[in-house]
């Protein structure tokens, strides 16, 4: 009987491991993207308070919101239609196994001890000297995706921006953009301004041409359509609102191609900083606002 409790117990635990390994490599291919940097609101991985309201829901609703997708933005089976039921709950439960254990309460404490007088003069010197105890600096997993910053620290003023020279007395001088942004239109990303709002309605007025102020923009009224596969609606790229900024050779062809079916764009490259990531996150709204740009229904 012990044989076959010991090997009915060895087998459960290999079950369970490979239902680990199964969910890992589904998350890593299809939910990672989101949920390990909590982009466009998706609980981040291994981030109690993120999951919490959604366990609060009992794993039935968690389960069919992974299947289903949600209102807010989370693709059905994480926008892989491919995969099946029983993958997407390993994924589910990869990333809940991910979760920190809850703590166990903490036991009453027992009364300290009387120290003990130190054994020598040297060693009730060194016990009476302060110790200062510097913590280690905790990398940041995400510090190198600029599209990832904390929004925290958006619109810091010149002297603190990384940008400008605090020494210069110039960069003392300068409005802070907080106070330049005073009513422009909001946004809900990036530095919180509807740029193109703000531009349609007259309420700035960018300069075309450096040597002439007299110079205006050559506007070219198209959009592009990228079909995308999976649940997410397709792509639009409108040319109008690019062009009303900036002229053809920002982007032609050193970031785009002009030429059909010669631009191989993913969401990994966007996030490296390449194709639309060389503006996006950096001088134009960040890649979280997942509708601004898959606006376009199948």
């Amino acid at each position: 009987m012990r044989r076959f409790a010991l090997a009915a117990a060895l087998g459960a635990a290999a079950l369970a491991a490979h239902a680990q390994d199964r969910g890992k490599a589904v998350y890593e291919k299809s939910c990672a993207l989101c949920h390990a940097a909590g982009l466009a609101g998706a609980p981040k991985t291994g981030v109690a308070a993120d999951w919490k309201p959604r366990l609060a829901r009992g794993a039935s609703a968690l389960q069919a919101s992974a299947l289903k997708g949600t209102p807010r933005g989370m693709p059905a089976r994480g926008g892989n239609l491919e995969l099946k039921d029983a993958e997407v709950g390993a994924a589910v439960g990869y990333m809940l196994a991910q979760l920190p254990a809850t703590p166990k309460p903490a036991a009453t404490p027992k009364p300290a001890a009387a120290p003990k007088p130190p054994a020598t003069p040297e060693a009730a010197a060194v016990a009476a000297s302060p110790v200062a105890v510097v913590a280690s600096p905790v990398a940041e997993v995400n510090a190198f995706n600029r599209l990832l910053r904390p929004p925290a620290l958006r619109n810091p003023a010149p002297a603190a921006d990384g940008i400008h020279d605090p020494a210069l007395d110039g960069t003392h001088a300068l409005q802070a953009p907080l106070q330049a942004y005073t009513g422009l239109p909001r946004a809900n990303a990036g530095n919180r301004v509807d740029w193109v709002k703000a531009l349609a309605e007259k309420r700035i007025s960018p300069r075309w041409d450096k040597a002439d102020a007299n110079a205006a923009s050559v506007v070219l009224d198209l959009n592009i359509v990228r079909e995308v596969k999976g649940s997410m609606p397709d792509v639009v790229y409108p040319h109008k609102q690019h062009t009303e900024w900036l002229d053809c050779s920002n982007c032609h062809p050193a970031l785009f191609i002009p030429q059909k079916g010669a631009n191989q764009i993913s969401m990994a490259a966007i996030l490296l900083g390449q194709s639309c990531g060389a503006c996006h996150g950096k001088v134009a709204f960040p890649v979280s606002e997942c509708r601004l740009c898959h606006s376009k229904n199948k």
